[in-house]
């Protein structure tokens, strides 16, 4: 069974890293068989950081380069050396500054180093959307809106999702943690008696949730009124 950090962290009333969610999985009978991290992202743009182009320039020994000066938020302009058509002054953009490792939709990941271009030296890379990991097209560099904020993280501005999975084997008579839910239950009892805390799962949230249409009748039975007092459900369509 797969379970998720971060689900599983929103009904837990604290927080438990996950090493040592891990651990306690794995002494409440939970098995942890293997815990890895998950990024939408690969590289979840760690490094990059919202950028504006200050001014272009003809490259002086190449036509098709633009030789730019890029705002960071921090330090002097950056000197790069752009190939895309699309660059021009004023626009906001992402930026791999030296040092920076990407994560290109394809290929290899590559990190950035102080490069000389056609006898330039260009100190990082103005980003496509492909050789960051956000899309395929690879006609330009990312243009963003102008109210994106120079200094920014683009891990930030983009918010990327990044979570903890844990495969964790269930044997079949532990119904109970067949859910998040269930085991969020349990782990509140472990740290309840090892923590001396009286902790409660908290209950998910249900803000979002609204009824549409109450006009649509299931007739239900119950034949015994002892065994089952109670009786509920709820239909869902256009799935």
């Amino acid at each position: 069974m797969t379970i998720s950090y971060k689900w599983l962290s929103e009904y837990l009333p604290v927080t438990v890293d996950p090493e040592r969610l891990s651990r306690i999985l794995t002494s409440i009978g939970l098995e942890v068989e293997s815990m890895h991290n998950y990024e939408e992202v690969k590289g979840s743009l760690k490094g990059l950081v919202i950028g504006e182009v200050l001014n272009t320039e003809k490259h002086p020994n190449a036509d098709k380069l633009t030789l730019t000066k890029v705002n960071i938020g921090s330090g002097e302009p950056l000197q790069i050396v752009c190939g895309a058509p699309n660059v021009a002054a004023g626009q906001k953009v992402v930026v791999a500054p030296v040092g920076t490792t990407i994560y290109p939709s394809s290929g290899d990941p590559l990190t950035m180093k102080v490069a000389k271009i056609r006898s330039v030296e260009s100190y990082g890379m103005i980003c496509a959307e492909d050789e960051i990991g956000l899309g395929t097209s690879h006609a330009g560099i990312m243009v963003l809106p102008e109210e994106a904020r120079v200094g920014l993280s683009a891990a930030d501005y983009f918010q990327p999702f990044e979570d903890v999975v844990y495969e964790i084997g269930l044997t079949p008579n532990r119904m109970d943690a067949m859910s998040h839910w269930g085991v969020a239950r349990d782990v509140c009892a472990y740290l309840s008696h090892h923590d001396k805390k009286d902790l409660k799962p908290k209950l998910p949230n249900s803000n979002n949730f609204k009824v549409d249409n109450t006009s649509f009748i299931i007739d239900v039975k119950v034949e015994s009124q002892s065994a089952c007092p109670r009786y509920s459900g709820i239909s869902i369509d256009n799935v």
